[in-house]
Formats: C-alpha cells, structure tokens, sequence
C-alpha cells in the first residue's frame, strides 16, 4: 500500500473529486479525514469509507476562515496524532456567464474559497509538517488557470493564482522536505459541472463542452485520485511545483 500509516487531510471530501482522493487514499492504507463544509456530506463519505475497511474522520471546516482550518489542523493531531499530506481540494465558482454579470460577493467568495484557503492551509499546516520534519501539499488547481475559457474569467484567475502559489511555495519549501504539487483537472462530472457550463445544463450543452476536449469525456474522480496519489506518494519524492494536467488533451 502505497500511503500505509500516513495521515491525509482532504478538504471538500464530501463529494466530488475529494471523495474520490479520500476512497483511494483510505484503500492504499492511509487513515483520511473527510473536511468539508458539508458535515453530514463528510459523515457520509466517512461510513462507505469506513464500510469498505478503511481508517477515516469527519470534520466540518469552511476553508475560507482562519479559525475553522486552525481547528481542523487541530482536531487532526488530536485524532491521528500526526499530519503527513494535505489536499486542497474545496473550490467553488461562479455561473458561466459575462465577467460584469459576476457581483462583488461572488467574486470575494471564490476567491476565498480558492485562494484565501491555499493561504490558511500554509500559515497552520507548515508549522506541523516543520516539527515532523517534512510533508506533502497537494493542490487541485485546474486547466482553467492554464487555458480559460469565457464566461469564467474570476474563476480562471483563482486557479491561476492557485497554480503561481504552489510554484513558489514548492521553491520556499524545499529546503524543509515540504513538497508541493498541483493537480489541474477538466471540468468534471461533479456537483460543480453545472456552474461552468454556459447557459443550461443539457445533453446538448454537454456534449458541445466534451468536444472540446481531446479524449472525448469529462473527467471523473477516479482520474484524479489516480494522480493525486501517485504526488502524494513516495514514488514522486523527487517531484515538486509540478502542475499536472489531468485533462484529456484539453490544454495541447
């Protein structure tokens, strides 16, 4: 098993891409705390984990503030004792849509939610990775912030920051045995697909967003888990500020 006896905290677990990266992990052995904003989600996805013999933790946290992710870090020690990977992997948009059509609050909450999170996660998470003698950062970033697409021009800009964050900080951390990753993914079949189609959400709509990308589907969470385990391993020990596209050829 490839994360035997490691900790990993996955934010946004609940569902989606983290729920696939908390099954994969749990089955490769590491004990997994299920974050999410969404407790009774985290809960949920804790039991089918803990159904299928893994270890695993619910925790509610709203990665956009300072003193829920100092509690989730928190909580983390109490319970697992120790903290060896952890995934930012909560993200939110706004509707495709013109980028005027898109109002202040909007615009403060994705980049909250995207941005602001990356910045919590370092400020409590590098200290414990500092006094273990190292650790594992993986950020799921997206093709967005590699070739945007119209209609998401705020979105595009969160995860272009993400992608320029885990480049520098990989850069700053190296020295401390902190690795930091990227994972960038094409629009998913997820909760959040809807958001990022343009107009509404149809076979037809659907089917124009696939033909943009070359292998001919959206992704799925098994793709990324797939990934994120592979960076989050030691079979990538030699790897850091790499941003790994998982998109079905959308970026060529």
């Amino acid at each position: 098993m490839q994360l035997q006896d490691r900790v990993a905290v996955i934010t946004g677990a609940a569902s989606g891409f983290g729920a696939g990266i908390a099954r994969r992990f749990a089955a490769e052995g590491a004990q997994v705390i299920v974050a999410d904003i969404n407790l009774a989600g985290a809960e949920q996805e804790a039991a089918a984990i803990r159904e299928q013999g893994g270890r695993v933790h619910a925790v509610r946290v709203d990665v956009s503030s300072n003193a829920s992710m100092a509690a989730l870090v928190q909580e983390t020690l109490a319970h697992a004792g120790r903290m060896d990977i952890f995934v930012n992997n909560a993200g939110t948009t706004h509707k495709n849509g013109p980028l005027l059509s898109v109002d202040e609050a909007t615009f403060d909450r994705v980049y909250a939610v995207n941005v602001k999170s990356i910045y919590l996660s370092v400020m409590h998470v590098v200290p414990v990775f500092r006094q273990q003698g190292g650790g594992v950062f993986l950020n799921i970033a997206s093709t967005a912030g590699v070739r945007p697409r119209p209609g998401l021009t705020w979105y595009n800009g969160t995860k272009g920051a993400v992608i320029t964050l885990t480049k520098s900080l990989a850069g700053e951390l190296a020295a401390e045995k902190i690795r930091v990753n990227a994972i960038n993914p094409v629009a998913g079949d997820t909760p959040l697909l809807a958001q990022f189609l343009p107009g509404e959400d149809t076979p037809e709509i659907r089917q124009k967003f696939i033909s943009t990308i070359p292998l001919g589907r959206f992704s799925q969470p098994e793709d990324i888990a797939k990934a994120a385990l592979f960076l989050c391993s030691d079979e990538a020990e030699f790897i850091t500020g790499v941003c790994l596209e998982v998109d079905g050829g959308r970026c060529i």
